[in-house]
């Protein structure tokens, strides 16, 4: 790998981060607090877009800048989890569930749709 992709990977995780942060408080900031919308918005956008790029067969570089770089800082495991972990730990064991849940299968099926879409490109 190049200097110039490990940069652009940085470069364009730096954008797939903030693209998070502005999606995450739009939708939060709308849909209020039974569930962390936010995250789910973020996460499944990026599930379909992922889906989209190995639809297309998008591979090598491009595929590190937009798959790892932009949609790896964009996407968030870990705040998934931790949004899910603090509705238990608040006794708010049903959402959490439900988090689980609708998080798992929205994501799979924009993972599909998205890879529909690509390969149609």
């Amino acid at each position: 790998m190049s200097v110039a992709v490990l940069a652009g990977i940085g470069a364009l995780g730096g954008l797939g981060a903030i693209a998070r942060l502005l999606l995450d408080g739009l939708v939060s900031a709308r849909a209020g607090r039974l569930l962390p919308w936010g995250t789910l918005a973020v996460n499944v956008s990026g599930a379909l877009a992922l889906g989209a790029l190995d639809g297309a067969a998008v591979g090598g570089d491009a595929l590190r800048l937009a798959g790892t770089g932009f949609l790896g800082a964009y996407t968030t495991f870990s705040t998934w989890m931790l949004e899910t972990h603090r509705l238990a730990e608040d006794g708010r064991g049903r959402p959490a569930l439900t988090n689980v849940a609708v998080s798992l299968a929205a994501g799979l099926a924009a993972a599909w749709f998205g890879r529909e879409i690509g390969a149609g490109l």
